[in-house]
């Protein structure tokens, strides 16, 4: 203004533009730049935060999740890392922006004036302090927020998953109500929020533009006394306006980032989450030669976290020689599943040891313990993809004709082979679409497919009709044949194929036999097998 328009040079302003057209060739360029690279690096970032808390997750214990909802957790990984994705990405992107105008834009009130610069920095506390103080009100907000949303996603995904149980009850006024509160109560919290966040907005642009007022008036007045030049002033507005419009935009990223603090403290708590138990590693081992799948148990004693007083297990000592079959029988809540959990390693006993032939179970690491082990559980999981990928979840690269080797030992080929594409047949989630006894079966192939040294059956015939069961006992030989087997069991044809019967009831180990030596010595047994023949019988 002062060198072009007042002395009225096409030159001087000439060059004025052509420096302005380089600048917004840079401006264009570094915007490019900061975009591109603030984009990638929040991908980078959210992915790689996904994989970490993943990875962490599924060592942790079963235990974790039997007092943490699978479906929260869930939520974390999509909310959560969806509102990382879009700050880092986005928010951080336009930060950066700001906060490089907001500096240079001082740089250049102090050269243009100093004086009027001081003004305005004076102003700068009182646009500081409302962004702490709403800042941290944004960051819990947020949390409590990202809280409420993953109740919402938690009750939509149980729900969805057991619609027919929903439907055939005629409960869907009932969760339309409480749908409808919970959503209420996360548009209450985010309402809170946003208000907060709007509150600091408007402070910050009032305090930032207020004192840009202040300095037109002052400014004014010393180019009324010619002080300073009008280009000088036209040239200082212009800085502070771009300092103003910075910290107003600054202002409201603040929320985005303390919201996306918020999103980042619920996925570090699950990073931070410490196992229930953990082995040292200079004392993890691998087993010093093949298993042959003898177990020794000697002195088990187990309790639930916060059921110290009823043991789930009470000195049980127990050998079971390797191939041979042993049958866990004993009413609900002996301690059958929990001696398998623990055989897997799933808890940590408080008391007693699992020798592994002569390997105290104990000292080895915990892929080697498990892959001493097939498991086929009382009810199968199975997971979305082929019928294929299901059976060779244990080994995934086994062959397709070893695949259709184990069907056939489980008698899952005949009935795989009528589905429309065969072991290509894409599942459902759980395994949507499959009879409970089809569901079974494929499990059985899975475990005979891991081929392990050990094999656990838990209530593996509970599903199946007669047919089905008849079947499956009648491949029990070739499921048990050159490995371990203990099967957990109430059914009598099941026990009386066993070598050996183990009877439990409340936690403890009260005989071990056959089964004509347990109908002659053991009441629990004989009233457990006058049920089952009065039920056959009927």
């Amino acid at each position: 203004m002062d060198q072009g328009l007042a002395t009225q040079s096409p030159e001087n302003l000439a060059q004025a533009v052509g420096l302005f057209f380089i600048l917004v060739l840079g401006l264009a360029f570094g915007s490019f730049a900061r975009f591109y690279l603030v984009s990638w690096i929040g991908e980078r970032v959210v992915a790689d935060i996904r994989k970490q808390v993943f990875n962490h997750l599924i060592d942790l214990h079963p235990g974790f999740f039997e007092q943490n909802r699978a479906l929260e957790i869930q939520s974390r990984f999509t909310a959560d890392t969806t509102v990382l994705q879009s700050v880092i990405g986005s928010t951080v992107s336009i930060a950066l922006r700001n906060a490089l105008m907001l500096i240079g834009g001082l740089a250049l009130l102090f050269i243009t004036n100093a004086k009027l610069a001081g003004i305005i920095l004076l102003g700068f506390p009182l646009v500081i302090a409302p962004i702490l103080f709403f800042g941290r009100r944004v960051r819990q907000l947020s949390r409590l927020s990202q809280d409420r949303v993953a109740d919402v996603g938690s009750y939509v995904g149980e729900n969805l998953t057991q619609i027919k149980t929903v439907q055939a009850f005629n409960h869907q006024p009932h969760d339309r109500r409480f749908f409808s509160e919970v959503s209420e109560r996360a548009f209450e919290i985010a309402r809170a929020r946003i208000t907060q966040r709007a509150w600091l907005t408007t402070l910050a642009i009032s305090l930032v533009m207020g004192a840009v007022g202040i300095v037109i008036w002052i400014g004014g007045l010393d180019v009324i006394h010619g002080r300073i030049s009008p280009g000088e002033l036209a040239a200082f507005l212009f800085y502070s306006l771009l300092v103003g419009v910075a910290a107003g935009a600054i202002s409201e990223v603040i929320g985005e980032l303390q919201r996306a603090a918020g999103s980042a403290a619920r996925l570090f708590e699950l990073l931070q989450t410490k196992p229930a138990f953990d082995r040292p590693t200079e004392q993890v081992n691998e087993f010093p030669r093949k298993i042959t799948g003898e177990i020794t148990i000697d002195g088990l004693n187990f309790s639930y976290p916060g059921r110290s007083e009823h043991p789930a297990l009470s000195d049980i000592s127990l050998q079971v020689r390797a191939g041979e079959t042993l049958a866990l029988v004993g009413p609900s809540g002996a301690g059958k599943s929990t001696l398998f959990d623990l055989l897997l390693h799933f808890y940590q006993p408080g008391s007693g040891t699992i020798h592994i032939d002569d390997t105290d179970s104990a000292t080895v690491s915990l892929e080697a313990l498990r892959a001493c082990f097939s498991l086929v559980p009382q009810n199968p999981a199975l997971f979305h993809g082929t019928v294929a990928d299901n059976i060779r979840y244990a080994r995934p690269h086994a062959k397709h004709a070893d695949v259709e080797k184990a069907a056939r030992i489980a008698h899952a080929h005949e009935f795989i082979e009528t589905l429309p594409d065969g072991y290509k047949t894409q599942l459902g989630d759980a395994g949507l679409g499959l009879s409970g006894g089809q569901k079974q079966r494929l499990a059985i192939a899975r475990a005979l497919l891991a081929d392990a040294p050990i094999l656990l059956l838990d209530e593996a015939t509970s599903a199946l009709d007669a047919e089905s069961e008849s079947l499956i006992q009648q491949a029990m030989p070739a499921l048990t044949s050159g490995r371990t087997t203990l099967v957990i069991a109430h059914r009598l044809a099941t026990v009386r194929n066993a070598d050996r019967i183990a009877v439990l009831d409340q936690g403890r180990l009260l005989a071990v036999g056959t089964h004509d030596e347990l109908m002659q010595e053991n009441e629990l047994y004989r009233r457990l097998a006058d049920l089952q023949f009065r039920e056959q019988s009927v």
